[in-house]
């Protein structure tokens, strides 16, 4: 479980944002090009330090303000273009080998860039990214997500672009943003539009808002993934006593979760559901800490839920943000959760199983790319044969 073991690991990365995952240094470099004047420092160091610190108030709104700073320089083709080139060679170098890149396409329009023109500019941008990491040995899949603002009125719109588009790139759905005060059935037209036509979508729900958000998302809404869905747990219960007061009287035992005998959890109806449903958790462990919908790597309830047999996924969220990526966020699990390179493998498994591709795809890429991945790295690939994509 060496540094260098993790790092070379197969990865699937379901739940990253391309205007949380820029580099410092093209922060900079495009700002000067933009005549942008408005970042607090420009070292490229010092403001990686920045953007984490400022995320790290415990606060998701506070958390999202740092984006004022990514998207004011993402107004332009080749600034888009050259961003989402970056993030597949920077997510190919960290082993990611399938990843699904998020962005909200009507945050890009500013300078006169069309919808149309913005989303061009992205899939021409993942491309290039793929063709550069695949000529320097990292092959890596990436499909862009549509993502619609919560708060906004434009979701219909950014739906019928995700399905016009899912022939070039665009794998699926999103909507994002504050969760509190604009629950997901506000776009019910938009997911009425993309299950009429068999396309893919997730919604962010349940990070800083509780269950009604889930609930909402699943059983309105219908969506495929969650994304975060952190706050499931609020349908948990240890020893009778709900998750949250539980895990309060724990106080400062960092081995609470992983020590609790698993008789001694209750799941609540819609828990029972999420997990009986098989509904993939994308779950972002340093995110959550930074925005309070979680306490500590340790007592992060991924690894709960993972010991109940959750579908959960391990992701970055915003890797500039975060100050993170895929080999950090598995480094932290196993460094202060004692979670094991089979658990890695099975957490990639779950994400390459939820991707949205079809299913020979994603089945080819779990028996021809992760699991001999993983046995190259000494871990033997499971005796049982291989289950259904479903399970």
């Amino acid at each position: 479980m060496t540094a260098a073991a993790i790092a070379a690991a197969p990865k699937v990365l379901l739940h990253d944002h391309l205007d949380g995952g820029l580099r410092a240094d093209t922060i900079v470099e495009l700002a000067d090009e933009a005549g942008y004047d408005g970042l607090p420092v420009r070292e490229p160091s010092r403001l990686r330090s920045w953007f984490r610190a400022s995320a790290s108030s415990g606060s998701l709104p506070r958390y999202l303000e740092t984006f004022e700073q990514t998207l004011a320089v993402l107004q332009t083709r080749d600034a888009l273009f050259r961003v989402a080139r970056e993030c597949a060679e920077d997510l190919a170098a960290d082993g990611v080998v399938y990843a699904e890149s998020r962005y909200a396409p009507e945050q890009h329009l500013e300078a006169g860039l069309s919808l149309e023109e913005v989303i061009e500019a992205v899939n021409a941008g993942f491309r290039e990214g793929e063709a550069r990491a695949a000529a320097a040995g990292r092959p890596i899949r990436v499909a862009a997500l549509l993502t619609a603002m919560r708060h906004a009125a434009t979701s219909t719109q950014i739906a019928e672009l995700a399905v016009r588009y899912r022939d070039a790139g665009v794998a699926g759905f999103d909507i994002a943003g504050a969760e509190a005060g604009f629950p997901p059935t506000r776009h019910l037209d938009a997911f009425e539009y993309l299950r009429r036509e068999s396309a893919h979508f997730t919604i962010h729900a349940g990070e800083a808002f509780g269950l009604p958000s889930i609930w909402e998302a699943i059983q309105w809404c219908g969506a495929d993934r969650l994304g975060h869905g952190v706050r499931i747990v609020d349908d948990l219960s240890i020893d009778g006593t709900p998750f949250r007061d539980w895990l309060d009287a724990q106080r400062d035992d960092e081995e609470a979760l992983s020590l609790v005998g698993l008789d001694r959890v209750h799941l609540g109806r819609l828990a029972a559901y999420v997990r009986d449903v098989r509904i993939p958790l994308e779950m972002c462990p340093s995110s959550n800490l930074q925005t309070g919908a979680a306490r500590s790597i340790p007592l992060h309830p991924i690894t709960l839920l993972k010991r109940l047999r959750f579908r959960v996924t391990l992701n970055t969220d915003n890797r500039l943000v975060s100050d993170t990526s895929l080999s950090k966020e598995m480094s932290l699990l196993v460094e202060h959760a004692g979670w094991t390179m089979e658990d890695l493998r099975w957490v990639t498994i779950n994400a390459m199983k939820s991707a949205f591709l079809p299913f020979d795809e994603r089945l080819a890429m779990i028996d021809d790319v992760i699991k001999p991945g993983y046995a190259a790295l000494g871990r033997p690939a499971s005796p049982e044969p291989t289950r259904p994509l479903g399970g």
